[in-house]
């Protein structure tokens, strides 16, 4: 973790993973604020720790928040579905923080979350990646848990690196489900969890396919990582999927413990990859 540094202000999305950032920096010694965004923060994760709710586009109330509660360093932390432009609805100080975003705002997901970290630099302010904070929730490599990949099971994750490789260059997805070499379903809008409902209906007989989740090439890693936790699992076994593969170092495990749990109650492997190393050896086994 990085030193302390004054109060730490984390702008918070969905899921546990804001109230587990606060709970680190807490233990670390730090105070913290966070900024929940209206109809994506969790109260119940966020309501120990002093907090605001302000909408996605109020910018303005945002950064004097911020700047009101001491806060330098900042960690962009838990999902958040981009809303349209009309539903944005920016303040003042929004509209103008929009006119220096630039045409990323209407690009793919990680350049427009790249140029909002570029923004806040501007702003005067640190941003940190959640994986800073949450350095135990890093998912390590190998196999976590009691079930490992097959042969079958590595050639479809190979193919999966190649595919979500592809998906990310256009900064399209971080995930897609590949069974015995096809490919179900890729991650575009919708999150993991939608992907892996509408896969059940795609499977083919014989051995169920693979879950690969990877970071996109390049991509900003101090605003969006993948995170896999005990629902992932759980989609993947209702999908028929025989496990869940995720890029080691790269991968966020929103309770490890629980993970692996759930994934050896449902009979799944869960294993951290190299996708390097695993392209190179599919690329080998093809030739």
């Amino acid at each position: 973790m990085c030193p302390v540094s004054g109060p730490l202000g984390i702008l918070a999305g969905g899921g546990p993973f804001p109230g587990q950032v606060a709970a680190a920096a807490t233990a670390a010694g730090r105070t913290v604020f966070i900024v929940g965004f209206q109809d994506f923060a969790d109260p119940a994760v966020i309501g120990a720790y002093p907090h605001a709710m302000a909408r996605l586009g109020a910018a303005g109330r945002i950064v004097a928040l911020l700047r009101a509660h001491g806060c330098r360093e900042l960690v962009l932390v838990g999902p958040v579905k981009r809303p349209s432009l009309v539903d944005l609805r920016p303040d003042a100080e929004g509209v103008k923080i929009l006119a220096r975003i630039g045409r990323a705002a209407f690009s793919g997901d990680d350049g427009f979350l790249a140029a909002i970290v570029r923004v806040l630099g501007e702003e005067g302010f640190a941003v940190l990646g959640a994986h800073e904070i949450l350095t135990t929730a890093l998912a390590p490599p190998g196999t976590l848990g009691q079930v490992s990949p097959d042969a079958l099971a590595w050639a479809d994750i190979a193919r999966g690196v190649e595919v979500v490789r592809a998906l990310g260059r256009v900064d399209v997805g971080q995930g897609c489900v590949v069974q015995q070499g096809h490919v179900l379903a890729v991650e575009a809008a919708e999150n993991t969890d939608r992907m892996l409902a509408r896969v059940g209906e795609l499977a083919l007989p014989g051995p169920g396919g693979v879950l690969v989740k990877l970071v996109k090439p390049g991509q900003e890693r101090r605003a969006d990582m993948p995170t896999i936790g005990p629902r992932t699992l759980q989609g993947a076994a209702a999908a028929a999927l025989r496990g869940v593969a995720f890029e080691a170092g790269g991968t966020l495990l929103t309770d490890r413990g629980a993970c692996v749990a759930e994934a050896d109650r449902l009979g799944l492997f869960l294993v951290g990859i190299d996708p390097d190393m695993v392209a190179h050896q599919g690329v080998a086994q093809n030739e």
